[in-house]
């Protein structure tokens, strides 16, 4: 699964914190008929009626924190985690000791979006709870995965480490603590809890990927290749499995071999701009310019934001010799990338191609000073794809529970 499809995403076996029987201390008399109105209203599920009804307990007793706590727990139903942040708040000043509304609070908050918030609740809450409560166990998730939502990747991984020994069947907490390692460059631990996983799921597609990235970072670029075969063979329908196979087969010039890899992603997933701009990068390499040609096109359209599709179409085109259009789209890929000597290169060469020399010495000027990689990583690549995928169909991580 891609970087922003985990980011504050459900934990698995959901938490769900409600307001206890103790609560009852620090209320109105049970047999007060508005707050037995209301409990059984919002038992019913009846959320807008119970609403009325505890905002009139509450004017009845503007002392009292259970209404409040009620009402942050009806917010929350409803995905108003910041209003119901704002009622637990105010029930917490009023009655402090009221069993689970921290908890309740920083679930709202984790929930909400607002995950330094959550940490500030969660923090304290875990140094108080012992080892051996369920609640401990849920408090650790729960403060890993907001470090995770923040991309603190390192500071996430002591938690899910911890939760994942004492949880070592649940594969989601060993992913999210892989994707953990992974993303803050502790790539040797990567292949220590996929080692794991294969236990619970030897055909785990997602941690074939995992793996796979985490060899490329290691310059293992022959086992990364593997566990990505090894992917698309446990899970062909993912459009990540073929991306990630075909550009580490492009980035060791196999092209003949990442091409087909490439068509797989788009047959997939049409919308993906970026592998249809390095499979006619690929198309180049195969000396099959018309198709090159369609696809960059196609890809430049869909998305004008990916630099290498403009310096291969500029290629293309001045090999036509469409000067003209060529300069467009250099100029494009220089907007893009002001920093990319490749791009600014290819300018200098048409410039002096048409005569204009002193545009052609500037330019050469400035490649003299640049020096920048043309590919990212293959796991920038898979996360920039995955996003530019996520974003395109509009799709949102869940939440937990409340």
């Amino acid at each position: 699964m891609r970087k922003d499809e985990r980011v504050r995403r459900a934990i698995e076996f959901g938490l769900i914190f409600l307001l206890a029987a103790g609560m009852r201390g620090q209320s109105v008399a049970s047999s007060d008929g508005a707050r037995a109105k209301a409990l059984l209203l919002e038992r019913e599920g009846k959320d807008a009626e119970a609403e009325e009804a505890w905002r009139a307990v509450e004017k009845a007793h503007p002392s009292n924190p259970e209404p409040y706590a009620h009402l942050g727990l009806l917010e929350a139903r409803q995905k108003h985690y910041k209003e119901a942040s704002a009622d637990y708040r105010k029930a917490l000043s009023l009655g402090p000791s009221l069993p689970a509304l921290r908890l309740n609070l920083g679930l709202a908050l984790f929930k909400g979006g607002d995950l330094k918030g959550a940490i500030q609740v969660f923090g304290p809450l875990l140094k108080e709870t012992p080892e051996s409560s369920p609640d401990n166990l849920r408090l650790t998730i729960l403060m890993g995965m907001a470090h995770y939502g923040l991309g603190e990747y390192a500071e996430a991984v002591p938690y899910l480490k911890s939760a994942s020994d004492r949880d070592a069947q649940n594969l989601s907490l060993l992913l999210d603590l892989a994707h953990s390692y992974l993303w803050s460059k502790q790539f040797k631990y990567v292949m220590d809890v996929y080692q794991q996983i294969l236990l619970l799921n030897a055909e785990s597609a997602e941690a074939d990927m995992l793996a796979g990235e985490a060899l490329d970072e290691m310059k293992d670029s022959e086992g990364a290749i593997k566990m990505f075969r090894a992917a698309v063979a446990a899970k062909p329908a993912d459009p990540d499995a073929h991306f990630g196979l075909a550009f580490l087969l492009m980035i060791q010039n196999r092209f003949g071999d990442a091409a087909p890899e490439f068509e797989a992603d788009l047959s997939i997933d049409p919308g993906n701009a970026q592998a249809r701009v390095f499979l006619g990068d690929c198309y180049i390499h195969m000396n099959d310019t018309q198709r090159a040609q369609a696809e960059l096109e196609r890809a430049v359209k869909d998305n004008p934001a990916i630099e290498l599709g403009h310096l291969d179409l500029g290629d293309i085109y001045a090999g036509q010799g469409r000067n003209s259009a060529a300069l467009t789209q250099y100029l494009d890929a220089t907007k893009e990338d002001p920093n990319d000597s490749d791009a600014h290169w290819r300018l200098a060469r048409l410039y002096r191609m048409m005569g204009q020399t002193d545009k052609a010495r500037a330019e050469a000027a400035l490649v003299s000073t640049l020096n920048k990689q043309k590919y990212q990583s293959l796991a920038d690549q898979i996360s920039a794809a995955g996003k530019a995928r996520h974003e395109q169909q509009g799709q949102a991580p869940d939440a937990p529970q409340q």
